[in-house]
């Protein structure tokens, strides 16, 4: 769950400069000409809205806005950790995004004024423009609810209230940390910095504000999640391992650091470790992670846990519905290599290269299918 969520204007600035036009257009009296209506740059309508969860809990991560017309989508703003968000609307329709809605909802008095004064109710381009138009949220493993975009003029009220968020499964909600909820202000924001500098690849930066996250509040388990990648990426393993092992610590039903530990442990050959995290890993979830079966089965044939490998092997085939994790059929293969069962180790070796026919070990499975094939093909007389 990772996405660049580009740096923005804040939401405040954005507000008030939309405040000094309008006051600069009231300025210039109340009998506004064609020619001014015309130049719909002058004519800005400020759309806010919110996203939750359906528990009416908010996202743990930021939450990307996006506006739907007529089947065509274009990117609007990002929600903010309150999952807020802000965003202009100019008179051809066209959209800035006002970022971070950092005061979404809490706009000062003289500035809603201001903005009112600025409006108008004469028939404008972006009346027609957003007609047909709906915004929704894009967050992966979750389904979003619409709200419309239509207003009758640049006097309509363009709060679009909430956007709900659905999961899609099981999964959806454990990769969220119910921690998060509960951390306070200050470790928040350093932990919004540290997500910041991640997205700039200023590590150095991204750990400082991490650790004070975590420093700040010892039970934020997704900063001790992403402390760990960052120091991942800092080649710094052992800092990895116990990051995430703190964020498992936490919050024991937040499901990424089982998956982060079991990769690493099978990239070191530290078999007892990835079934241990791998097991984990699985019995929080059964149903939606294929892959984490073919870390166990790798993991029980190491330790030479035959029956074990076997039935992670097939458990993983069969949530496999659409066939992603090809490799699964190969290591079943190999697992009844070993107990002699020869045609049903072909018929895995065969899928797996009917799946993956240019994987990088594809010639060598060939040679090995083709001497199952040599071996037990039936003797004529």
């Amino acid at each position: 769950m990772e996405s660049i969520v580009p740096s923005s204007k804040d939401f405040r600035t954005v507000l008030c400069a939309a405040a000094m036009l309008a006051i600069a257009v009231v300025s210039r009296g109340q009998n506004i000409g064609q020619s001014q209506i015309n130049k719909s740059s002058e004519r800005i309508v400020f759309f806010t809205g919110r996203v939750t969860l359906d528990d009416g809990s908010v996202p743990t991560e930021r939450v990307l806005i996006q506006r739907v017309c007529d089947g065509r989508t274009a990117f609007e703003a990002w929600t903010d950790e309150k999952g807020q968000f802000g965003f202009k609307v100019s008179g051809n329709g066209s959209a800035s995004s006002a970022g971070d809605a950092t005061q979404a909802g809490a706009r000062p008095a003289d500035v809603n004024k201001a903005i009112n004064l600025s409006s108008t109710q004469y028939s404008m381009p972006i009346t027609s423009a957003l007609r047909n138009c709906e915004l929704e949220a894009v967050h992966p493993g979750f389904r979003s609810e619409r709200v419309s975009m239509a207003i009758k003029s640049t006097m309509d009220d363009a709060r679009v209230g909430t956007i709900i968020l659905h999961p899609l499964s099981r999964a959806s909600v454990l990769t969220i940390s119910a921690t998060t909820l509960e951390a306070p202000s200050n470790a928040r924001k350093a932990y919004e910095k540290g997500l910041a500098a991640i997205r700039e690849q200023k590590w150095n930066a991204a750990e400082g504000e991490l650790e004070k996250a975590v420093r700040v509040y010892p039970r934020f388990a997704i900063a001790w999640y992403e402390l760990g990648r960052v120091r991942q990426n800092r080649n710094n393993l052992a800092g990895a391992v116990d990051a995430w092992k703190e964020a498992v610590k936490s919050d024991p039903k937040y499901i990424k650091p089982y998956e982060s530990l079991t990769v690493l442990a099978d990239r070191k050959g530290e078999w007892a470790e990835s079934e241990k995290y791998s097991r984990s890993w699985i019995q929080l979830d059964p149903e939606d992670f294929p892959g984490a079966y073919l870390y166990n089965a790798v993991a029980n044939a190491r330790l030479n846990k035959r029956e074990d490998a076997e039935h992670a092997a097939r458990e993983g085939l069969r949530i496999d519905k659409d066939r992603r994790i090809s490799r699964l059929n190969y290591v079943l293969g190999l697992i009844l290599l070993e107990k002699n069962e020869y045609q049903e180790s072909a018929q895995c070796f065969r899928a797996y290269l009917e799946l993956t026919p240019n994987a990088g070990d594809a010639a060598v499975v060939r040679q090995q299918l083709l001497k199952l094939e040599q071996a037990t093909a039936v003797p004529v007389h």
